[in-house]
């Protein structure tokens, strides 16, 4: 299981030093994306404002976009990746030591295309412990990802995924099962 109070911030080298960086994401908040800088803590702050249950030393990436904020619910240590979309039309409750990478998409909502009226259909999500769903996953509504499991980069999950499972592809499919 992931343990992400264990993760060691100190060992990635930035590739430049501090006035370089922060004139860059000075140019890229001007120029590159209508974001402005902000701590992590503020925006988890507005989410539990706006009724989220969020845990312990979550961090929520710049551009991350939650639909309806009242209906998510986050254990302790959970990463949300930049540009994450969580589109909450159904709950969705994330377990505690997981990460979710950049532009990763959980998707409660769809339409019945066989009914001419395109209703719409929501089912929650739930996502267990210790998961990691890998950069521009999609995970389709009513799906349940078991604990310690991992969703490859580009998968589209749209089945439940078992615990201790890896899967990846379109469509997801097991690809490995892991010991516990």
């Amino acid at each position: 299981m992931i343990d992400l109070k264990r993760y060691d911030r100190g060992s990635f080298d930035r590739g430049a030093g501090i006035i370089k960086e922060m004139l860059w994401r000075l140019c890229q908040g001007l120029f590159f994306q209508p974001l402005w800088h902000m701590p992590s803590e503020v925006r988890v702050f507005l989410l539990r404002l706006f009724g989220a249950k969020i845990g312990k030393r979550a961090v929520v990436r710049a551009g991350v976009n939650i639909s309806f904020p009242w209906r998510l619910e986050m254990g302790d240590d959970v990463w949300l990746g930049e540009e994450v979309m969580l589109l909450t039309l159904a709950p969705i409750k994330i377990g505690s030591n997981v990460c979710i990478s950049q532009r990763a998409f959980l998707c409660t909502g769809s339409h019945d295309y066989q009914k001419q009226t395109f209703d719409l259909v929501t089912e929650p999500i739930e996502v267990g412990e210790g998961t990691w769903i890998a950069a521009q996953a999609f995970i389709g509504h009513g799906v349940t990802i078991g604990s310690s499991s991992v969703v490859s980069a580009g998968a589209v999950v749209v089945d439940d995924v078992p615990e201790n499972s890896v899967v990846g592809g379109v469509p997801a499919k097991l690809i490995r099962s892991q010991s516990a």
